[in-house]
This record gives structure tokens, sequence and C-alpha cells, in this order.
């Protein structure tokens, strides 16, 4: 039997849900392939989970400044199977909104693995399903190192699936994933050792801001080793021993389990070389507009690797989509902030301090503490930078960098600006509440006057 869309989407996460929720607005026929749990990596493995995970272990940390002040607790405490149970339960409801999301008249959901026939054709099973124009979002997976014993590693997805928390862990990677899993058990009383291979944690992020936060971790008890290559996982009595070198030594670290934690590739869906479209090292290959070299095929999200993260995924679809409808795409890809869920929180947005000195930019560097913020006195987070980086010439906004409280959310502040390309001087002139920490953002912004 033949089924024919106007659009057809395989994969059902931020992108793909995203967008085939948009295209029947637009009035689109739309079919969306998804082989497991509606919402993808980042709503049933990734973001949600391990956010709902981290506000537990904020609420563990707020227990024990509780404790440290003489603030009587009333005995509460917080257990990671309640925690986990809580992280369970976020996700169910998550996903049953995703679920009303796709439940249009337009929209046909069809549960299976999808293997392409050829670039306009899929099959799922012993069905075949076509369309004018087909969106690839079948994100990525957890990846590991060419090591002997890396089998013996889990991976993201299974420390999420754990029910109880070992006594220790040792995590190969200080990236993203790395670093919030890091924060989150060590908060649980989990003694954690994070092994780096470059010379400081998170790679993509301005080395002022990771080096606070390496900082302020280490004093938190996570151990944190750069400039480490692992060499070797071995299991032993007690667990595990991972074997790694440093500074020409070769040392080892034991622990009950070990946490891979060094990247995601992109998953392709079955078929993909009947297509035509090119797979490169990163992922399938795309244009501005995000499709492929082969007409009506696009690639949004992990599985074309350029940023992966959830909201480059749906914008990327709305991109695809504004190609497709025949209209100009409303989104800027090279402004896309990130952030990392530790406590406290780090967030970026466009160039770092090294890029620019790498493309020649001449621009100025100023920077802001948290600590003379009354905000985040009063909240218990003095602890905080923000670094903001702007053009000489035209005095634009090229980059931000926080390490702080909210620092998630105080970087959308500058993503607007950013957007609506507007001077440093513009955004010193707006008016902040007090008190609030959005005024180190305002501070810092005056410093270029």
């Amino acid at each position: 039997m033949s089924n024919t869309y106007d659009l057809l989407i395989i994969g059902a996460g931020p992108g793909g849900y995203e967008t085939a929720a948009t295209a029947a607005r637009c009035q689109l026929k739309v079919a969306i392939i998804e082989r497991a749990d509606l919402g993808g990596t980042c709503l049933n493995r990734g973001c949600i989970p391990t956010k709902a995970l981290c506000r537990n272990a904020e609420v563990i940390d707020l227990l024990k400044e509780a404790d440290k002040y003489g603030i009587a607790t009333g005995g509460l405490t917080v257990d990671y199977k309640a925690a986990y149970d809580r992280k369970q339960q976020v996700v169910a409801q998550l996903r049953e909104g995703v679920a009303m999301l796709l439940n249009n008249p337009l929209i046909t959901l069809v549960k299976g693995e999808a293997r392409f026939v050829d670039a306009h054709t899929v099959a799922v099973g012993d069905e075949h399903y076509s369309a004018g124009n087909i969106i690839i979002a079948t994100g990525s997976a957890p990846k590991g190192l060419p090591i002997p014993g890396a089998e013996l590693a889990m991976t993201s997805d299974d420390v999420l699936s754990m029910q109880s928390l070992p006594k220790s862990l040792c995590i190969v990677g200080g990236g993203v994933i790395g670093m919030e899993f890091a924060g989150i058990f060590s908060s649980f009383d989990v003694d954690v050792t994070v092994v780096e291979y470059c010379k400081e944690i998170l790679p993509p992020f301005d080395k002022d801001v990771a080096k606070r936060l390496r900082s302020l971790l280490s004093k938190r008890g996570i151990n944190i080793v750069t400039g480490a290559g692992v060499k070797a996982i071995a299991a032993c009595d007690r667990g595990y021993i991972v074997t790694y070198e440093a500074k020409g030594k070769t040392l080892a670290v034991e622990c009950e389990k070990v946490l891979m934690a060094v990247g995601r590739q992109p998953v392709l869906p079955a078929g993909i070389e009947l297509t035509g479209a090119t797979v490169g090292r990163r992922g399938i290959e795309v244009n501005a507009e995000m499709e492929t070299c082969v007409p009506g095929l696009y690639a949004i999200g992990d599985v074309n690797g350029l940023c992966m993260l959830a909201h480059a995924a749906t914008a990327q679809g709305e991109i695809a989509l504004t190609s497709i409808m025949g209209d100009a795409p409303k989104y800027r890809l090279d402004i896309v902030p990130s952030a990392v869920f530790t406590v406290p929180e780090l967030s970026m947005v466009g160039l770092t301090e090294e890029q620019c000195k790498q493309q020649g930019l001449d621009v100025v560097v100023k920077k802001g503490l948290f600590r003379a913020n009354g905000k985040a006195l009063a909240m218990g987070e003095p602890d905080g930078l923000i670094k903001m980086i702007v053009d000489t010439r035209t005095r634009l906004i090229v980059g931000c960098h926080v390490c702080g409280a909210h620092a998630a959310d105080l970087i959308q502040e500058v993503v607007m600006a950013m957007n609506a390309k507007a001077t440093v001087d513009q955004l010193a002139c707006c008016i902040h509440g007090h008190p609030t920490l959005s005024e180190v953002v305002m501070n810092v912004a005056k410093q270029f006057a």
C-alpha cells in the first residue's frame, strides 16, 4: 500500500514534532514516523530528565545550606528513588503533551522503524509512505572511546535508568553531559571524579567562565582531572579501574561505576545511502535551508551535526519548513544560546574571546561579578561572573558568557539584543528592575561607555 503526504518527517523529537505541528497549521498533510517514545532524546533521555534531577539536587543543596546555618528543616531529606520517580512523572506528563500536540486530523503518527526506499519514499514494515518533501530528524546517540573496556561504561541513557546510586562514579568526559551529571550526583553524596582530555572542562565555552565553574565545582568536592587521556577501563573486585595518562604519568581511579560522556553521534536512518544525500564526518550535509543535495530532502537537528541542541533542532525545522513553503527564514543560527545546568549554571551565546582572536576581530571585553549584586547576595549566590564581548567598530555584542545563578535565563537578554542588532549602548540604557540578577548584565554593558 502507498500513502502520499505533503510532508513526511522521520523522528518525533523537538525538531520533528514541532515542525509537524507547524506544518499542520499551514494546512499541510503530514506523516511523522517515530520508532520509540514521543519527544526523542531531549524529553526521554536528555534535557528534561536531567533537569528534573538537577532540581532535586538543588533542593538537597538548600537543605545542606539550611543545616549549615542552623535552620531547622524538620528532618526533610530527598532520596534518589523519590527523585527518580519525580523525573519519570515529569517525562510522562510532557510526553502526553506532545501526543496532544500531534492529535490533529492533518497529522498521521506512524509507529515503527523507518527505512528509505528512495529519496521520496520511506517504508515502515510493509507500508510505504511518500512525500515531495521529507525531513530527517532522527537525532543522535551516545558515542564511546575506542579503548579497551569501553563496553563496561554506562551511557547517559543507562545512568538515567538507574533507580539507586553508586557510592563512587568516574565520568569520562568533562563536556556538558559529564559536568551536569557530576553536579547532580555530587549533591547526592556520590564520590565523583571527572577525567577530561582537554586542558579545560567544557571545551566549546569561554575559558574564563569554564575555569571559574571548575573551581567552584572542585570546592564542592568534585575531583576534576583535565589534560588527561583515558586509556582503558577494567573490572575489579570493587567495581572498575579507569586508567588515564596525564602530564606524562599513568594514573588510575577506582570507582563503583563508570559513565562514558564523550559526546554524541548522529543516528542515520536505514537506507540513507539510497537517497543520494551526502553524509559527512559530522552527519548529513545540508545547506542554509537545511536541504541536502537532493531536492526536497531535508535534515534537521543532531543528525546534521551543526548544533546538537534541542532548541537548535526546532529552529532548523522551522527553517526547513519555510523553505518548503517558499518563505524567507526568520532565524539566525549564528545566535544560538547554550547552557550547562550545573550549580552554578553556565551559559553562552556568540563567540568566545579565543574565537574572536582567531578571526582577527577588534573587540573589547568587560566583566562583571555577581558578588556586587544585591539579589545574588540575598539569594546566597555570590559566586558568579558575566563576560561580554563587543565589536569595537560597530558596538554590537558578538559574545556573552555567564557563570552563576540563573545563567540560562540571563543569557536570553543578550540573545534578544544580538538578534535585534542592538548596540551595547542601547542595552545599557534599558531600565532594569531592582533588585534583580539582570542588573549584572546592565552593569557590564555600562562599562563599555
